[in-house]
């Protein structure tokens, strides 16, 4: 890692919450595919692919100043992470409009 002997430090203090973060979303993920229709949990897989993706991407930064600035307050930080990649916004829209189509049929 780089950086100076105090970044390293708490960069490597701060590594291990990320890592477990990723983890603890991906099971929320895969507990929620359990309960859902076929469509939405491949969407879900999608996203597990996404989210490990973006784990790798994270944990392999050797960069200290990386984790302190950006992983430092983790609230909502991996959503972000998430939120902001194209292909989870297009899975979001896929199923916004599986939604309007299922509930237009059912009003038939």
């Amino acid at each position: 890692m780089t950086g100076t002997a105090s970044q390293i430090e708490l960069a490597e203090q701060i590594r291990p919450r990320v890592e477990a973060e990723f983890q603890r979303v991906a099971g929320a993920l895969r507990s929620t595919s359990l309960r859902q229709s076929e469509l939405d949990r491949r969407d879900t897989f999608a996203l597990i692919a996404i989210l490990e993706e973006k784990r790798e991407e994270t944990l392999t930064n050797d960069r200290a100043g990386y984790f302190i600035c950006n992983w430092q307050e983790m609230p909502d930080q991996v959503r972000r992470l998430i939120a902001a990649d194209t292909r989870f916004q297009t899975i979001r829209a896929g199923r916004e409009l599986r939604r309007r189509s299922d509930s237009g049929r059912e009003r038939l």
